[in-house]
C-alpha cells in the first residue's frame, strides 16, 4: 500500500458520500439552480479540508483505543503503515485548505469557522464523557448544508436549519446503530455511547424514533423551499433505505453491521440531493 493510498484510507475519503451531497444541496438551494463554478469549487475544497482534518484528528485522538480494538486492526495508523507525525501534518494542511477556501466564499463563512472547528475537532473527545457523542458527530456533518447555503447568501434561513437538523439526526442515529456493536469494548475502556447508557436494544429503538424525526425535518425542508413532488421521491427512497437498514439490525447479532451496511446509508444523502437537483433544474 502506497503512502498516499494509506492516508486516503486513514481518513476514509469514500465516506465523503455522507456529507458532500448535503453541502451541494445547500449550495444549489441557495442558487435556486446551478451555482457559479467559483462557489462550487470552493465549497468542495472547503468540505475536503474540513472533513479530512476531522477524520485525521479522530484517528489520532482514538489511536490508543484503536490499537486494542480488534475491529480497527487494519487501519493504516494502527497497522503502522503511516506515522502519527504524518497524520498531524495532514491535519495542518487540511485545516489550511479549509480556512483558505472559506475565505473565498461569503464573508460570514470565515467568521463562523471557529464554530465549525469546535465540532470537527472536539467530537473525538465526546465519547469520553457523554452518551450523546453520536449527535456531536451529527452536528459536525450538519454544518455541510448550512455552509453550502451560507457560502452563497450569507444567511441561515429556517429551511436550512430543518435540513441541517435532519442531517444531524440521520447520521447521529446511524452512528448509534453502527456503534452498538462496540458496547462491550466501550464499557471495558470507560467510553460512552447510547448502547452503554441504555443497552443495545433500547439504543437501536431510540435511533429508529430519531430517524423518523430526521425524515420530518427533510419534509419540512421541502415545504419551506416550496419544492415539488420530485424532491419527495428522494425523501421516499431515503425512508425505504432507512426502513431496510433497520430491518437488518438486531440487538443480539452484529453480523450485518459491516462496511457494506455502513456505506449503504450514503444512499440517503445521494438520493435527496439528486432529486433536489432535478427539482431545481
Amino acid at each position: 500500500m502506497s503512502k498516499l493510498t494509506a492516508h486516503i484510507n486513514n481518513i476514509a475519503l469514500h465516506h465523503t458520500v455522507f456529507a458532500l451531497p448535503f453541502a451541494y444541496m445547500g449550495l444549489f438551494l441557495a442558487a435556486r439552480g446551478i451555482p457559479s463554478l467559483h462557489d462550487f469549487i470552493w465549497v468542495t475544497l472547503a468540505m475536503v479540508g474540513a472533513r479530512s482534518s476531522a477524520l485525521a484528528m479522530d484517528n489520532i485522538v482514538d489511536l490508543k483505543f484503536d490499537k486494542i480494538q480488534p475491529r480497527m486492526k487494519k487501519r493504516p495508523l494502527v497497522a503502522g503503515t503511516i506515522k502519527p507525525v504524518e497524520v498531524v501534518a495532514l491535519i495542518i494542511v487540511s485545516l489550511a485548505l479549509f480556512l483558505f477556501s472559506a475565505a473565498q466564499l461569503a464573508p460570514i463563512c470565515l467568521k463562523l469557522t471557529p464554530i465549525c472547528l469546535f465540532f470537527l475537532l472536539f467530537y473525538p473527545y465526546t465519547k469520553r464523557f457523554t452518551f450523546l457523542c453520536h449527535y456531536f458527530l451529527g452536528m459536525a456533518l450538519a454544518m455541510a448544508p448550512a455552509g453550502g447555503y451560507m457560502a452563497v447568501t450569507g444567511q441561515l434561513p429556517l429551511g436550512i436549519i430543518f435540513l441541517s437538523g435532519g442531517v444531524c439526526l440521520w447520521i447521529g442515529s446511524f452512528d448509534v446503530i453502527y456503534g452498538s456493536q462496540d458496547r462491550a469494548f466501550d464499557l471495558k475502556n470507560g467510553l460512552h455511547s447510547m448502547a452503554t447508557r441504555f443497552g443495545v436494544a433500547k439504543a437501536q429503538r431510540i435511533a429508529a424514533y430519531v430517524h423518523i424525526v430526521s425524515i420530518i425535518c427533510f419534509i419540512l425542508t421541502g415545504i419551506y423551499f416550496d419544492l415539488s413532488w420530485i424532491y419527495y421521491i428522494g425523501v421516499l427512497i431515503a425512508v425505504i433505505t432507512l426502513i431496510y437498514q433497520h430491518s437488518l439490525v438486531s440487538p443480539h447479532d452484529f453480523y450485518r453491521l459491516t462496511q457494506v451496511y455502513f456505506m449503504r446509508n450514503g444512499i440517503v444523502s445521494i438520493v435527496i440531493f439528486i432529486f433536489t437537483l432535478i427539482d431545481l433544474t
